[in-house]
């Protein structure tokens, strides 16, 4: 599997979300905890939660299914609300999310939208963060262009290392001038959703895209996931609540198309010629 660095970790290019984890009973919150300890026992490492995902509670599966385990084998991602953007605020979330994981640090805290918080206040706060050790490194959820170059201009803006934002087949306005800004300044591109919304079918494939799944013998979502890791710099982070389901994106994460096999995509999903507002879900 291919890998990319964020600031200075190493992680496959395939991670694991955890939105909509959390929300059942015992026996589907039992298979969301057994489906990321096997993306772990076969060789994932990120792990992509927020406070917001069921008030908590995807954290609290993620804590479980970490509980035990070596914590610098993992690399696990949180993000807090911009209403607790201000500097105690951020504290406080901070310290609540390391209590539903069970562990004493994250590797990467986001802003997982902008508020009306000044950035130099919410930058300053991660940065003292990272230096006392509660985390590793942070950033930013959700910015588009302006939004990153305005938030690196702040002191400790310089040290943002990743930008999550939605990246699929059908959202792939931040071509246009996103990644490649990204890329300049060395910020890792974490792209969520790669299977689209709800069930994982809003983004409907045509016929000759269809061909191309069958000729790798791949699902239309394991299509859609192949193709959003293709460049090895983007980390995805498809919510899987099964084990079935994590083993088909394992499979998928190796797949590798031809240039013509990603033209005739393109056809289909063209890539933006222009610039389009920042799409979210």
């Amino acid at each position: 599997m291919n890998t990319m660095v964020i600031g200075n970790q190493r992680v496959p290019v395939l991670g694991m979300g955890t939105w909509h984890m959390g929300d059942g009973g015992r026996p589907r919150q039992d298979a969301e905890v057994a489906s990321l300890q096997y993306g772990l026992d076969h060789g994932l490492r990120v792990i992509d939660t927020a406070e917001m995902y069921g008030e908590g509670a995807a954290e609290r599966i993620v804590g479980q299914a970490i509980a035990g385990r070596k914590r610098e084998d993992i690399y696990l991602i949180s993000k807090f609300y911009p209403w607790h953007a201000m500097d105690a605020e951020i504290r406080k979330a901070l310290a609540r999310s390391l209590k539903r994981l069970g562990t004493d640090y994250l590797d990467l805290y986001l802003l997982h939208w902008r508020g009306d918080t000044p950035l130099a206040e919410t930058i300053g706060t991660l940065r003292e963060l990272k230096q006392a050790g509660f985390i590793r490194d942070y950033g930013v959820s959700n910015f588009d262009t302006a939004d990153l170059n305005e938030a690196r201009a702040v002191p400790g803006g310089k040290q943002i290392v990743a930008n999550e934002v939605l990246y699929n087949l059908a959202a792939r306005g931040i071509e246009y001038d996103l990644i490649a800004n990204q890329r300049q300044h060395d910020v890792a591109l974490i792209g969520y959703s790669p299977f689209g919304s709800g069930s994982g079918k809003s983004i409907q494939l045509p016929q000759s895209v269809q061909g191309i799944a069958a000729a790798h013998h791949l699902s239309a979502q394991q299509l859609l996931l192949a193709w959003a890791l293709r460049s090895g710099q983007v980390l995805s982070i498809p919510k899987t609540g099964s084990v079935a389901h994590m083993q088909s994106n394992i499979d998928a994460s190796g797949v590798q198309f031809s240039a013509d096999e990603l033209a005739e995509i393109d056809r289909s999903f063209p890539a933006p010629t222009s610039k389009e507002p920042l799409k979210t879900i």
